[in-house]
């Protein structure tokens, strides 16, 4: 039986029987499940195959990474930390600052060297340096890095408002190699520029107001000058200057040598005259004194006083001998009209501290209508560095003097702007202004609002496509404005005005009576020094008379009290004539008040 014992062997071949076997359901063929196919094994040759493959890919990769890591580590390691990655500032635009009527006054300009920012360039035209300030640049450590990454806003309208001209940084990374070379870069975010800011300032009657205060200065040997006009109606300041002034130029180029000598000038060209200059103002207070008195019915405008030079009263402690207090000159008979045209100071002492029959409005008073048109106190404009100012009173006296009473000679001089009695220029075309609107104290104002034209850059320098064409750039932010109303009768401004018109027709201010304008002004002079050798003179005023628009002021400082014609009158003088050929539009009187000036 063993003949016929079937030996199953282990062998790779199919046997038939099976496929017979596997094809009985081929009438229900189903192809997912394999059924009907012929199947044949994966060769043994196969998988010798792909297993050698991939143990030599294992060992390729594996001697790669030795010499990566082993024999080549050190080469690529010094690779590696010469590859850094470094965080770049791009520095925004700095806004550009416009006049009144877009002229650029501030602007920015692409750096000629290998410096990331644009530099700053400021109107070559004089006088504007206290109004428009400077910046300083970033700056760099020893190291090359940033360690001041703005700019910097140091005086004028460039410190008053950085925050709005400054913009925002924007930030990059870059790869570098040891050599320095950039490998990529991406930008973190983008810049924002600052925004534009147009000023209330006519550009052209800045550079002329300056250029006649320097002229006069020059010429009667006045150390320094002074000179704004303003809008009677909004505040706007229309034009404020300053002789001497300083070249910022030289604090953004950091010019040592010029900056020391600005520091050390005795003329001192870094003072902005017009906001932080404190002078006595002289007779410019008689108008005050005046209006004061007729809204305390005090005199009647109409009252004629005899000034004969002076007047004298009795010693408090030594009867027998008299304290005088003079006139600048013997003007007779005048009433209020006139006492404000010839600058009467007799008809003053006496309305303000009462002499003889005289009733006088006593220094409670005084202080109280001088305080109404804001003497002595800050005005709140828009530029840095404003300071108030005194004005004489008791209590004043007592901490100054030794605890000494207040007697009717300090009333006496308090009344004809002497004393201690410190203003600013700016305070003053503040008041005269608010005389001649009838009682309005407004806030003085330097910038209009903001611009927001398009920008177009031309040969190097950013500046608006507006520009170009003369367009009118419409003001997006108006500037808040404060108002007071001084409540006193109208007829009383009249009264006032009045005097200040005969005083261009006929008394001291008769350099500022022209043709093609009518002009009310009041002047004044303050004598300095211990022998009297030096005088402040100063004018103050409004135009045109039938309906008042501009208020202006002129304060020349520190001159000779031998100056004889020449006084702050003659620079009013030069600049109303250039008007008059050049700007004839600020003389006319419409009904509708102008709103835009060129």
């Amino acid at each position: 039986m063993a003949k016929f014992r079937k030996i199953k062997r282990h062998t790779s071949e199919v046997e038939p029987d099976e496929i017979f076997l596997d094809s009985q359901n081929i009438p229900d063929f189903n192809v997912q499940q394999f059924e009907g196919r012929l199947e044949k094994p994966i060769s043994k040759r196969i998988i010798i195959f792909l297993g050698i493959f991939f143990v030599l890919t294992l060992f390729i990769l594996f001697g790669k990474a030795m010499a990566l890591q082993i024999w080549e580590g050190d080469k690529y390691s010094s690779i590696s930390q010469n590859i850094s990655l470094e965080r770049e500032i791009i520095f925004a635009e700095r806004g550009i600052i416009y006049d009144r009527n877009n002229k650029p006054l501030g602007w920015n300009e692409a750096s000629d060297n290998d410096t990331p920012y644009s530099k700053r360039v400021y109107i070559k035209e004089p006088g504007f340096s206290h109004v428009l300030g400077y910046i300083s640049y970033p700056i760099k450590d020893k190291q090359g890095f940033y360690w001041q990454k703005d700019f910097i806003g140091k005086d004028g309208i460039e410190k008053k408002f950085n925050s709005i001209l400054s913009g925002k940084n924007g930030e990059k990374l870059r790869e570098v190699n040891v050599r320095g070379e950039v490998q990529s870069e991406n930008v973190i975010y983008k810049p924002e520029a600052g925004e534009n800011i147009v000023l209330s300032i006519n550009w052209r009657l800045q550079k002329e107001f300056y250029n006649s205060i320097k002229k006069l200065a020059e010429n009667a040997s006045f150390r320094a000058g002074s000179g704004i006009i303003m809008d009677t109606e909004n505040g706007e300041i229309i034009v404020m200057t300053n002789y001497p002034e300083y070249d910022p130029n030289s604090f953004l180029a950091g010019d040592d040598e010029k900056i020391t000598k600005f520091l050390s000038d005795e003329n001192k060209p870094l003072l902005n005259r017009a906001i932080a200059g404190l002078y006595t103002p002289g007779s410019i207070v008689k108008p005050y004194i005046a209006i004061g008195a007729l809204n305390e019915s005090i005199i009647d405008p109409s009252k004629k006083i005899l000034s004969t030079g002076s007047i004298s009263i009795p010693n408090q402690y030594f009867p027998n001998l008299k304290s005088v207090f003079h006139d600048w000159k013997a003007h007779g008979w005048v009433d209020m009209r006139e006492a404000l045209a010839v600058s009467s100071n007799v008809y003053f002492y006496e309305v303000g501290g009462g002499f003889e029959g005289q009733i006088g409005l006593g220094i409670e008073k005084i202080l109280k209508y001088v305080k109404f048109f804001g003497l002595g106190n800050k005005t709140g404009i828009d530029l840095p560095g404003e300071i108030g100012g005194i004005v004489p009173s008791p209590d004043w006296k007592k901490k100054n003097f030794n605890g000494e009473p207040w007697r009717v000679g300090d009333t006496y001089n308090t009344t004809i702007g002497q004393y201690g009695f410190q203003v600013t220029p700016i305070q003053m075309v503040r008041a005269v202004a608010a005389m001649a609107n009838n009682g309005k104290l407004l806030k003085p104002k330097i910038v209009m609002g903001k611009n927001e034209s398009e920008r177009l850059t031309v040969k190097g320098s950013t500046i608006d496509s507006e520009f170009q064409h003369g367009v009118e750039i419409p003001t997006a932010m108006a500037m808040s404005e404060s108002t007071e109303q001084i409540d006193i009768d109208e007829s009383y401004y009249k009264v006032i005005h009045e005097g200040m018109r005969k005083a261009v027709i006929s008394g001291t201010a008769t350099k500022l009576d022209a043709p093609f304008v009518k002009i009310a002004a009041k002047t004044g002079s303050a004598q300095l020094g211990v022998k009297k050798q030096f005088i402040n003179s100063w004018i103050t005023g409004f135009f045109p008379y039938d309906k008042p628009k501009y208020a202006f002021v002129v304060l020349m400082e520190r001159g000779p009290s031998q100056a004889g014609i020449f006084s702050a009158a003659n620079a009013m003088k030069d600049l109303i004539w250039w008007m008059s050929e050049n700007t004839p539009e600020y003389f006319e009187i419409n009904d509708q008040q102008l709103t835009t000036n060129n």
